[in-house]
């Protein structure tokens, strides 16, 4: 071997080792005999360094995975004796591998396995067995190869083709027939003789047995020698959480209800006298949440037992079942509200499960209510913050308790569909007790208190939030909590966790200040002062932003008292943060978004004339054209690149909030009719030179292109004396993402304004072709995966226009750019249709052409036109589909076939026989299509 390219296997080489080593590889691994080099040097030990010896598994498993058929019977024989040779030495070596050495040769040993077991090797397990005998070393390779092995047959990640899966079927019924009870046999012996002085050993074989236990005969397992044995394990330290997971797998086999419901009542029966239920006296939380997903299997399984025999009509069974059910929820519960959240998820399932079948049930007995409220009251324990969480750098501590609390909502969201009555009583008193005295109450407390209130709203669920309608109690009683809540003066608790909770509650039930709307200007106050927008958390004054936006968009009817004082009060909020470096501003730009679109809400939906709407909307955006004008300038003479990036953010910030206060308008309310019209013109005068401006081209171009897209919608005509000049801008120097970008631009203008916009197209038609098949042209390097993408795209976007165009009924649009040019653009269609394999363009390409046809085939369409039809068209639709790439099993291929199928019966809608006569006497003929066929 070239021992020079062996020294990059070590992490620890320089680069150009390691690039020499993998060259190396490939090398050996096209080489018709490198692997029985690497077979002797594992068989013969030559080399001691562990990259080596791994490296060389790797080359067996190369050659073992995609080349093992075209080795003779005796280089096949050869790889085998290698690897029961490397297997003998494992027990002589005075050193143990590496455990990466062991796992790749246990993998090299299942993939031989399924290659083989079939045919040459039936006796696979026998010869391991023999030679390991129960030597530890060898002990631990057969259980490492039987855990590859079973990595090969069931791993439920990995996708098998239908192939791969009939031949793992097959093997698994061999290996059932002729070997599956000596193994049994063989873990048994291993068990027996190792469990009490080697761990190690003793958990890796029940490993083996929870892994095998779902596809083999469950008798050889679940029987009284294995059992009681396992059992014995639960009782050891090192043991037992190992052991409890192989009990959890042989509970988990599917089998008959009674039969499952049997195997499940006597585990219980064994582990309860054995102590194991009495949770309190175990401190071991390691093993308790193994502990607990044991229970939990065992609770569903007879929960999946009750629901077959209930279906199968065995009332007499299901009833023996739930019973045995019901004896589990003591239990059940004390792990519910274990103080270690591992533990608690865990038994989650069974609990869940456990309340559906309660849901189903006609009447409850007082047993099971109680059972109902013990469950509420530990969801509403368990919701509750602990002291260590940080609120102000939340880590994965924190996300997995986030991620726990989604799993007790669902758990509440369930008891509510149980009790829903009961649910709000719970919550009514431990909200009512809280909030009276939430002075001296510690903050979680509080937080969980308000986060009760505001789960409610899902749980009991009504339509469009009308929680203050409808069922009287309900109503009463949400209606008070709400009431309780704006009026404790809560709001100003000193915890971030209180105050966001207020402010997601108050916004989740606005009805109610459609049913007491003196409380509006207590909860406006909060939101304006140090409580929300003014909090000294950033956190919190980022979603309180978001918050009252919505808060003021929903109850805009209740608005118009207070709008003055509103715009007043966020006044220093709208303020363009200066590029400035170290100014520290309340609200991060993406928060003042929200702000601005708040204000534009306020006045829009306001009662006030047209006049003083304009008047307040000019307020509102003459500060940020003046401070653009500036910035623009001050970019203009920027030299340094940090700067200019810094003035071009700033300047897209004020776009994007001059765009964002559009949002308000709406179909009954628009620009017009508000008088803002002149507004957003100045607006748009002030933005459009930045489109002329040669640095930052990219951000400002996007800024301005979006505040376009807005003022399409927003001004409607009013905004087309602006489009030429802003196009001709947009074209210069760009490239294939300002491009793809621009398109939906011209798109939204042809397909809204139709025939209006007809000159202007026809003028730049041309132009925008040059620009995209300018930047669609450029030479790009062969593995630029990005530039291909953008290249595609751009192509997409392309066609995307000429569908735009034609389907907007402005065909003259191509037709008058001269016979040159449409000749071209049309074969640009051709080529997109069955060049390119993009389904998505490709169905656009046909959609084109049927449109094309269906304007322009009939016997008045434009000179050489019905030419071309037969002459490209037709054949387009038949050489699409023939294309290697055109993949019927990808859906978008089967849309752009459809559209293909129907531009060639377009062609025979507008060409008639004659189109039928073409294709029978021309066109299949000269693709040596039999006649009988054609016919």
């Amino acid at each position: 071997m070239d021992e020079q390219a062996l020294l990059g296997l070590n992490p620890n080489a320089d680069a150009d080792f390691r690039q020499r080593a993998l060259a190396y590889f490939e090398q050996l691994k096209i080489s018709q005999d490198a692997w029985q080099v690497c077979a002797e040097a594992l068989a013969q030990s030559i080399y001691s360094d562990d990259h080596i010896k791994f490296f060389c598994f790797q080359v067996l498993e190369h050659q073992i995975k995609f080349k093992y058929s075209e080795l003779t019977e005796v280089q096949q024989q050869l790889i085998r004796e290698t690897l029961i040779t490397w297997l003998q030495a494992q027990m002589l070596n005075p050193q143990p591998e590496k455990t990466f050495i062991r796992n790749k040769a246990a993998q090299v040993f299942a993939l031989l396995f399924v290659t083989e077991y079939l045919t040459k090797w039936p006796k696979f397990f026998f010869d391991i067995l023999s030679v390991v005998d129960l030597n530890p070393r060898g002990v631990d390779m057969y259980l490492r190869i039987l855990m590859a092995v079973d990595a090969e047959l069931v791993d439920r990640d990995v996708v098998h083709t239908s192939e791969a899966t009939r031949r793992n079927t097959l093997l698994k019924d061999t290996m059932r027939e002729q070997c599956i009870p000596s193994l049994v046999e063989s873990w048994y012996q291993i068990l027996q003789n190792y469990q009490y002085n080697n761990s190690e050993l003793t958990c890796q074989c029940l490993e083996v047995v929870g892994a095998y236990v779902s596809w083999i005969d469950l008798s050889l397992i679940a029987n009284e020698r294995f059992i009681n044995m396992l059992l014995g394990h639960m009782s050891v330290e090192v043991l037992r959480e190992e052991a409890c997971d192989c009990l959890f797998e042989i509970v988990n086999k599917g089998m008959d209800p009674i039969d499952k419901t049997k195997l499940v009542e006597s585990l219980c029966q064994v582990l309860q006298s054995a102590g194991l239920f009495s949770i309190d006296q175990e401190d071991d939380v390691d093993f308790l949440a193994r502990f607990s997903k044991l229970v939990n299997g065992m609770g569903q399984a007879l929960i999946a037992s009750w629901t077959k025999l209930i279906k199968s009509g065995d009332m007499k069974s299901a009833q023996d079942t739930l019973q045995a059910i019901e004896a589990k929820v003591a239990l059940m519960l004390q792990l519910l509200i274990h103080e270690d959240d591992d533990i608690s998820s865990n038994i989650i399932g069974f609990c869940y499960d456990y309340l559906h079948i309660l849901k189903q049930l006609s009447a409850l007995s007082d047993q099971q209510k109680a059972n109902v409220e013990a469950i509420m009251l530990a969801v509403m324990k368990k919701l509750t913050y602990d002291e260590e969480y940080n609120f102000e750098n939340e880590g994965e501590d924190e996300a997995m308790f986030v991620e726990y609390r989604k799993q007790l909502k669902l758990l509440l969201d369930r008891l509510a569909q149980v009790s829903p009555e009961l649910l709000l009583a719970s919550v009514r008193r431990v909200f009512n007790t809280t909030l009276q005295n939430w002075q001296t109450t510690r903050f979680m407390e509080v937080e969980v208190a308000i986060r009760l209130l505001y789960m409610l709203a899902e749980a009991l669920p009504v339509s469009h939030g009308a929680h203050f309608s409808g069922d009287v109690t309900k109503a009463t009683a949400l209606q008070d909590m709400m009431r309780t809540l704006v009026t404790s003066g809560v709001s100003a608790y000193q915890h971030t966790s209180v105050t966001l909770e207020f402010f997601e509650t108050v916004v989740r039930y606005e009805k109610f200040f459609a049913v007491e709307p003196q409380h509006i200007p207590t909860v406006l106050m909060a939101f304006l002062d140090h409580r929300g927008l003014r909090h000294t958390s950033p956190k919190v004054r980022s979603r309180t932003a978001y918050l009252f936006s919505r808060f003021v968009k929903s109850l805009n009817k209740q608005m118009n008292p207070f709008i003055e004082d509103v715009l007043n009060r966020i006044q220093d909020l709208l303020e363009l943060s200066p590029p400035e470096n170290g100014y520290q501003a309340l609200l991060s730009s993406d928060d003042q978004l929200f702000i601005y679109e708040t204000a534009g809400v306020l006045i829009v939906n306001s009662e006030y004339s047209a006049e003083r709407k304009q008047g307040l909307m000019r307020n509102l955006l003459t500060p940020l054209m003046e401070k653009f004008k500036v910035l623009l300038e001050k970019l203009m003479m920027a030299q340094d690149e940090d700067r200019q990036m810094a003035l071009a953010d700033c300047l897209n910030h004020a776009v994007g909030f001059a765009s964002r206060t559009s949002k308000a308008f709406s179909n009954k309310q628009t620009v017009k009719q508000c008088g803002c019209s002149e507004v957003y013109l100045d607006c748009l005068q002030t933005f459009l030179p930045a489109l002329s401006c040669p640095l930052q081209k990219e951000v400002l171009r996007s800024g301005v292109r979006t505040f376009l897209h807005r003022m399409i919608i927003c001004l409607e005509e009013e905004v087309l004396p602006f489009i030429p000049s802003a196009s001709e801008h947009m074209l210069k120097d760009c490239e294939a993402k300002d491009l793809q970008e621009f398109i939906p631009l011209i798109n939204q203008i042809t397909a809204k304004f139709k025939t209006q916009v007809s000159p202007f197209l026809q003028q730049m038609f041309m132009p925008l072709l040059h620009a995209i098949f300018e930047v669609l042209l450029l030479p790009a390097e062969e593995n630029d995966q990005s530039a291909a993408l953008e290249k595609q795209m751009l192509r997409r976007s392309y066609f995307a226009f000429l569908q735009t165009v034609t389907g907007s009924g402005m065909s003259e649009v191509i037709a008058n750019q001269g016979a040159e040019n449409v000749e071209r653009v049309l074969f640009t269609v051709i080529q997109g249709a069955v060049d390119y394999p993009d389904p998505i363009a490709q169905k656009t390409c046909f959609i084109i052409l049927s449109k094309l046809v269906e304007l322009w085939g009939g016997k008045d369409g434009p000179v050489g036109f019905a030419d071309f039809v037969y002459k490209h068209i037709v054949p387009a639709c038949f050489l699409a589909p023939l294309k290697q790439t055109f993949d019927l099993a990808d859906a978008q291929t089967v849309l752009a076939l459809s559209e293909c199928a129907v531009t060639l019966k377009t062609i025979h809608l507008k060409r008639g026989p004659e189109c039928i006569q073409y294709l029978q006497q021309e066109y299949l003929p000269s693709l040596q299509v039999a006649p009988e066929i054609i016919q």
